[in-house]
């Protein structure tokens, strides 16, 4: 692919203050595209977007809540404006909250849902409203949601987790077919990920443990990498070239897909 194939793009970034949204972010600006970071993490959205624009890119910082449709028009506004456009979403936040089945506590499972599920379905909302013909930016675009190989396999002691990012994909689906019928010009696509070494990928790998399901956090993570056919975990620059993919033109007649970045392990 082009070096520079988002070239005058502009996009907001979900939970893009550190890990895989950091790293997407950063991918989709080396591709030439403006970026804008969005996060509940002030301070460290700052930074994450300060490193961005040393490299000569525009971009800035909007504090969002993904659950708040409020701040979902203020961020979309203020991306508009500062951008001079917008026309890709990544929508990368979320959470995991880890916990077997039979100890589930229903406040955690509803801030997921809210978190994974309500916060996704607003990002396409208003990014719908802002991309399509009439709208404030009105060139159409691409959306990225960022779900999980844990949509695909049955993973012991992340089972709301999994249903969240289960949802995504449906989500994604449905946002793709109405986006298309309705000749918004947005394309909808899911990127699932393997696990990889952030701060939530090694969070999970100790709550595995603290659970009962792994010695320690060497056999956790070993036992994922064995069910990787190759052989490792995944980087955040393998996601964040997936998403400069779905967002190129190259991904132009593609929509409606759920692309595993996974090493194999959810085939």
């Amino acid at each position: 692919m082009s070096g520079k194939s988002l070239a005058g793009r502009k996009a907001l970034v979900t939970g893009g203050a550190r890990g895989i949204g950091a790293a997407i972010a950063q991918a989709l600006a080396r591709a030439g595209a403006s970026i804008m970071i969005a996060d509940i993490l002030e301070e460290t959205g700052r930074a994450s977007a300060a490193a961005i624009a040393k490299e000569d890119v525009a971009t800035d910082f909007v504090q969002l809540d993904v659950t708040d449709d409020a701040q979902w028009e203020r961020a979309v506004a203020k991306t508009v404006a500062t951008l001079g456009g917008y026309d890709i979403l990544i929508n990368n936040a979320g959470i995991e909250i880890t916990s077997l089945i039979s100890e589930v506590k229903a406040e955690d499972a509803r801030r997921m849902c809210d978190v994974n599920i309500v916060g996704t379905v607003l990002g396409m909302k208003h990014a719908f409203r802002a991309m399509r013909p009439g709208g404030p930016a009105g060139k159409g675009g691409a959306v990225v949601n960022i779900a999980s190989v844990a949509a695909t396999i049955a993973f012991p002691s992340i089972a709301v987790y999994s249903g969240t990012k289960s949802a995504v994909d449906r989500m994604t689906r449905v946002g793709a077919m109405e986006a298309g019928k309705l000749g918004f010009g947005v394309r909808v696509n899911c990127i699932y990920p393997g696990l990889i070494p952030t701060d939530m990928g090694m969070q999970l790998a100790n709550d595995i443990v603290k659970v009962g399901l792994a010695a320690d956090v060497n056999a956790a993570v070993g036992s994922v990498v064995e069910q990787t056919p190759l052989g490792r975990l995944a980087e955040v620059t393998d996601i964040g070239d997936a998403a400069v993919f779905l967002c190129s033109n190259e991904a132009r007649f593609i929509t409606g897909i759920g692309l595993p970045v996974d090493g194999g392990m959810g085939m």
